[in-house]
């Protein structure tokens, strides 16, 4: 694979991840279980957006089209996102919330690690920036996993069918394809059986810790969502996403 192409859909997929993720966050506000709770969300999501931003940025000039931030992030149809699995699936109950943000986190964290001493500098400069909001996100999101999981009855059972619930969507964040191999032999991105290996471990603990059933490894799962191919929650959520956008395209979001 061309080696500018691969770096272009890698970076569509860092900036589609943290943007949907946002989104999803977003829709939290005025219904999180607690005041403090909605501010915590809104910020983790302020920084998910604005990281999104940066990698648009760099994506939209790599292309050579005069696109924008804004085109890349409002003006896709859902086949051309490329973001994972995860983050587009449902908030559920505050449990899923945080498994699915856990999930995400720690691989978003140890990505970050890798992508901070990456060969291109730009790519390094983003993601070493990033890699400080994202330790407190996975901080944060761990200890949920921990408090909930350790907590009462209810909380554990919801907690772990959480887990469950969404492990089947958790292959695609290790599962290394062609753009990923491509870019990690040109020292762009990190290593790829180094970062499975890291975020197993921390799931592992994490979820040991929190006295939460490990899955099996070997479970069946959900992949496509690198490639362009989704499950139906994310067009509603673009719907809702790109409404202004569309109905009003000379307008600016940044």
């Amino acid at each position: 694979m061309d080696q500018q192409h691969a770096l272009q859909e890698y970076l569509l997929r860092l900036g589609d991840s943290s943007m949907i993720l946002g989104q999803r966050l977003c829709e939290l506000c005025g219904k999180a279980p607690a005041v403090e709770e909605e501010m915590a969300l809104m910020n983790v999501a302020l920084d998910l957006v604005g990281q999104a931003r940066n990698w648009y940025e760099y994506a939209a000039e790599l292309e050579g089209k005069g696109r924008s931030a804004d085109d890349l992030a409002f003006r896709r149809d859902a086949h051309e996102y490329r973001n994972l699995l995860m983050v587009e699936q449902p908030n559920g109950d505050y449990a899923v919330t945080m498994a699915r943000q856990f999930f995400y986190d720690t691989w978003h964290y140890f990505t970050l690690q890798g992508l901070a001493n990456s060969a291109d500098e730009r790519i390094a400069g983003i993601a070493s920036k990033a890699l400080k909001e994202v330790t407190y996100h996975l901080r944060r999101s761990a200890e949920w996993i921990k408090r909930l999981g350790d907590g009462t009855e209810e909380s554990h059972q919801r907690m772990q069918d959480a887990v469950e619930l969404l492990w089947r969507f958790t292959g695609e964040l290790t599962t290394a394809d062609e753009v990923d191999t491509s870019l990690e032999a040109a020292g762009i991105a990190p290593n790829q059986q180094q970062l499975a290996s890291d975020w197993q471990g921390m799931v592992k603990e994490v979820l040991t810790e929190a006295t939460l059933e490990l899955q099996p490894e070997d479970a069946w799962m959900y992949m496509g969502g690198k490639q362009g191919t989704h499950t139906e929650h994310l067009g509603f959520i673009l719907a809702e996403m790109q409404f202004l956008p569309r109905a009003y395209p000379d307008a600016t979001t940044w």
